[in-house]
């Protein structure tokens, strides 16, 4: 279940191919693992991909892919899962990051409004720079483990509930064809 959903879902290997920054790994991108698709490749790739999306960084994408090469998780799966941090989700995200940083911390919450300008970027730095930062490698350890254990449990009770189908269907068949003799 979890495989026919991801590959659904997922890019093909050319596409990924075709990006210019992930070409940058060149022959890297050749290794068969990286493109298979199963629960220790899938388990990888959420942590990784979870990981790198909760990073406030640019290029999350070329990140991740280095992350994911060495580990030989699935690339495809990796990539698509460090687009859960986007526009319409960053927002949140990063605030959140700044909360759990302000906890932890034990700091009070820093009023702030957004301005595109160097000097509220060196000011806000100073300000919610280290909670937010702290927040966001908490949030991504966090995110990265759930991640890895829950898809494993997923993959595991799906594929235990196919053997199960299948037993089930094996005993109707049994049962059918003992009844006609």
């Amino acid at each position: 279940m979890p495989k026919k959903l991801f590959k659904k879902y997922l890019p093909s290997a050319e596409k990924i191919k075709q990006q210019k920054l992930i070409n940058l790994f060149g022959s890297l991108l050749h290794d068969g693992n990286l493109w298979h698709l199963n629960r220790r490749s899938a388990r990888g790739a959420f942590a990784v991909g979870l990981f790198w999306a909760w990073i406030p960084m640019p290029f999350q994408m070329v990140a991740a892919a280095a992350t994911a090469i060495p580990l030989r998780v699935n690339l495809p799966l990796t990539l698509a899962l460090v687009w859960t941090s986007n526009p319409l989700t960053m927002p949140i995200m990063f605030y959140l990051s700044y909360l759990i940083g302000t906890v932890v911390l034990a700091r009070p919450l820093e009023p702030f409004a957004f301005e595109a300008s160097l000097e509220w970027l060196r000011y806000s730095l100073d300000t919610i720079g280290k909670p937010f930062l702290l927040g966001s490698l908490l949030m991504a350890i966090t995110a990265s483990i759930s991640g890895y254990f829950l898809i494993d449990w997923l993959w595991r009770l799906s594929v235990k509930k196919a053997q199960l189908a299948k037993l089930l269907k094996n005993r109707k068949t049994k049962k059918a064809s003992a009844g006609q003799e």
